[in-house]
């Protein structure tokens, strides 16, 4: 098969997007690349479509739990193997999906960075044929990139495990110095460089200085139609905004990482669906969401980088229709950004409290708990220890930074469950054990494959099946594990905190304080580079592809400034066309004031007064108080 063949029959499209092609061929040429497409350009193809062509498997690494699932879920719609492997999981399932990988047809390996510190994980990729290792999200391994992620300056190792195996790295957003450093820190060497110019001709970019942003917020949807997303800063906003957009008769839902994971589930398909028509989110919103006729995206408050804007932002117009990119800030709004700036950076002393804390919170001994996965609720956690969230959130940041632990998003894991015990065996216990034989029955009869690996479970399901309550399920799956006939793991949909390495007394815990320091400065530059985005009266989309090292762009004509300017020119036109004819009037005779007006060609009457005024006041005609002359 060709790549075009691939394309075609797996995704439908009979041709690729601007640089996909070139970037796989870079891959199939055994390349080390390194590709910058802006959100919505397709990246996940440049390595999808390359792992097709060639026997074996692709490993994908990814920081975003939700990113995974989705397109693991998309390319198994396909008819595509996928499976991936992130926090939440027992070694005991993670050993049997990388089972799969070795000895079954699975053709992608999604897994997050952190899985990949684990021996077990290395062990096993180390036999397993690989035709690709892609890492998406490339930025978060380079410490100047806006999201910066511990984990990822292991990645290399990948390199040791699969030598001669090329590496394609993939980001949306990145500046010439972390471009430079992801190279650096991938061991990139034969490699090629693709950039896609990160300008959205079809994408209006707009800014507000905005006292009420309520009220321009609801001017924003009632002229623009269609879907659009509204970033906030914290939780509560999401639903007071949701409700207040609600009431004026505009379908809002609110969203955040806080939400039941089928709730979150639900009202991201009811937005994807056109039943609700703006998602009013925190920044936990987008990642993996794929709706490509979003016409607005506003930020009801100022971004910590331009970064994260750009990203967010570019949700709008992935279809390359208009769309506008709104926003909305005020003095508070920089006030804030400061006060965030002070609230990141925790002093070493308050990060080693932290860690003291977590080791009393989890009951851990010193020297226990490597590869310790914990479930972790931080708000029970500051509550416990009388923390500030903010500063404790940004000390467990600075834990990650020095490996000592790694802390994920929340992750939902539904229930799952595997038989370890073999098919002769099993009958046996039915028989002696009369009371369970039904409910096995039920669950040999409902889930296939369950003896050669974990299948997803629903107790709900099987209450119904077998007109028992969900408890008595519970019990029954819980009772044939302690026979050790079974493995039961239960749904789980809480953020997970891993211990990388065992428990340490306070004088061995070291803190690179040199790493705060620079930290600090960089996102002290970050949202300076914001404010200035939004104050300067500067293109906006030149500004933001300045940003991002392309020093020659052109300016738009469609952002706020671009068209505040043709307005400006315009009206400078105006004026001079309604003097000129004012003065060739009366160089005739003197008009009446009415005479005057009707005279002049240009300009409505509002305009032609104006400039009678301005020529009155600056003495280049005269009035009788009657009639006008020169």
């Amino acid at each position: 098969m060709t790549i075009h063949q691939i394309l075609k029959q797996y995704w439908g499209f009979s041709e690729f997007r601007p640089l996909q092609e070139e970037i796989i061929h870079s891959v199939l040429d055994g390349k080390d690349t390194l590709a910058l497409m802006p959100t919505g350009g397709g990246k996940s193809l440049c390595f999808q479509v390359p792992a097709m062509l060639n026997p074996g498997i692709c490993i994908v690494v990814s920081p975003l739990i939700a990113l995974m699932k989705d397109q693991v879920e998309n390319l198994k719609d396909k008819g595509i193997k996928a499976i991936a492997i992130i926090s939440g999981m027992g070694n005991r399932e993670v050993d049997i999906l990388l089972d799969n990988c070795i000895y079954g047809d699975i053709k992608f390996l999604y897994i997050s960075p952190e899985r990949l510190l684990s021996d077990l994980v290395q062990e096993r990729i180390r036999h397993m044929k690989v035709n690709l290792i892609a890492i998406d999200e490339a930025h978060c391994i380079s410490q100047w990139g806006y999201d910066f992620r511990p984990p990822y300056l292991h990645l290399s190792e990948l390199r040791n495990l699969q030598p001669g195996i090329p590496v394609l790295a993939l980001t949306a957003t990145a500046t010439e110095r972390v471009i430079n450093d992801i190279k650096e820190k991938l061991h990139f060497k034969n490699d090629q460089f693709f950039r896609k110019s990160f300008e959205r001709k079809n994408l209006s970019y707009v800014v507000f200085n905005q006292d009420d942003k309520m009220r321009k917020l609801q001017a924003v949807a009632a002229s623009v139609q269609g879907t659009g997303i509204v970033y906030v800063r914290n939780r509560r906003e999401t639903q007071e905004v949701a409700r207040l957009l609600n009431l004026q008769g505009i379908s809002a839902e609110f969203y955040h990482a806080g939400l039941e994971t089928p709730l979150r589930m639900k009202k991201q398909t009811d937005w994807k669906n056109g039943a609700t028509r703006i998602m009013v989110a925190t920044n936990a919103f987008g990642m993996g969401i794929d709706k490509a006729d979003v016409r607005f995206v506003v930020h009801l408050d100022l971004p910590e980088s331009l970064e994260a804007y750009y990203q967010e932002a570019g949700r709008a117009g992935r279809d390359e229709k208009k769309a506008f990119a709104v926003l909305l800030y005020n003095a508070a709004d920089k006030f804030q950004l400061h006060k965030k700036l002070e609230q990141s950076f925790p002093s070493v002393e308050e990060i080693k409290q932290v860690y003291h804390h977590l080791g009393n919170y989890f009951q851990l001994a010193y020297g226990a708990g490597e590869g310790l996965s914990l479930e972790f609720d931080v708000g029970d956690f500051c509550s416990r220890f009388k923390l500030d969230a903010i500063r404790t959130l940004n000390a467990l940041k600075f834990l990650e930074r020095n490996e000592y632990i790694v802390l994920s998003e929340n992750v939902f894991l539904p229930s799952r469950v595997q038989i370890i015990t073999g098919q002769e065996e099993l009958y046996r216990f039915q028989i002696e054990q009369p009371v369970y034989d039904s409910f096995i029955k039920t669950l040999l009869r409902s889930y296939g494959g369950i003896f050669d690996h974990f299948v997803p479970v629903k107790e709900s399901d099987l209450s119904k099946r077998c007109g028992m309550q969900k408890t008595e399920i519970v019990k029954m799956l819980q009772d044939l594990q302690k026979f050790s006939l079974l493995n039961y793991l239960p749904q789980t949909d809480k953020p997970q905190l891993t211990y990388i390495k065992p428990r340490v007394d306070s004088p061995h815990l070291f803190i690179n304080g040199k790493h705060i320091a620079e930290r600090q400065h960089l996102f002290k530059q970050q949202i300076e580079a914001v404010i200035k985005y939004a104050e300067e009266p500067i293109c906006r989309s030149k500004q933001l592809l300045n940003y991002f090292d392309e020093s020659d762009a052109a300016v738009c004509g469609v952002c706020d400034v671009c068209l505040d300017l043709k307005r400006s020119d315009k009206k400078e036109f105006i004026e001079d066309t309604i003097t000129e004819n004012i003065l060739q009037l009366l160089d005739q005779k003197h008009l009446k004031l009415n005479e005057l007006v009707s005279g002049i060609k240009s300009g409505n009457e509002k305009e032609k007064l104006s400039v009678i005024r301005n020529l009155l006041d600056a003495g280049k005609i005269k009035t009788t108080g009657d009639t006008y002359y020169i």
